[in-house]
């Protein structure tokens, strides 16, 4: 079953089902072992496996901040085109609506008089939060540098 310290499929489908729930025993029942209490509990004791988990949630924290980051991009710099095309047409069926991208709108309502009223989500908080994003990530790469030079300066003493 186990070669060395690779993981067996079944480990690595564990391991991406746990990051997914965070339940051991619904993660072994996902992954097809038998008695998924036991064998969640004794997968979570090894440090391979933890090691694992460690690398999945990284990946998908990264994955999470990108997505964030793409969506605050579309809502600075989108196109909304097609809110205006819709706030002018007359009973949009269902397939033409399909076909609109609404990413930037927060709210649409059709109050009594018949007019639609479009709400955008607000351009400037999306270019704040992507300015904070961009000194965060700085700040991080910065934090890392000033450690780096510090050990190097430490050994160099040494």
């Amino acid at each position: 079953m186990r070669k060395g310290d690779c993981l067996t499929s079944r480990e690595k489908r564990f391991c991406s089902y746990y990051v997914s729930s965070g339940n051991s025993k619904e993660a072994a029942a996902c992954a097809g072992y038998g008695d998924p209490e036991k064998h969640g509990a004794a997968l979570l004791a090894r440090d391979d496996i933890n090691s694992e988990i460690e690398r999945l949630y990284g990946a998908r924290t990264r994955n999470y901040r990108q997505q964030a980051r793409a969506g605050y991009e579309r809502l600075a710099f989108g196109n909304v085109s097609d809110a205006v095309r819709l706030m002018f047409s007359d009973n949009p069926d269902a397939e033409e609506l399909a076909g609109y991208d609404l990413f930037n709108v927060a709210e649409i309502k059709r109050p009594k008089d018949g007019a639609l009223e479009i709400k955008f989500f607000d351009r400037i908080k999306a270019l704040e939060k992507l300015e904070s994003t961009d000194q965060d990530e700085g700040k991080n790469v910065s934090d890392f540098y000033t450690a780096l030079m510090g050990g190097l300066r430490r050994s160099d003493d040494q």
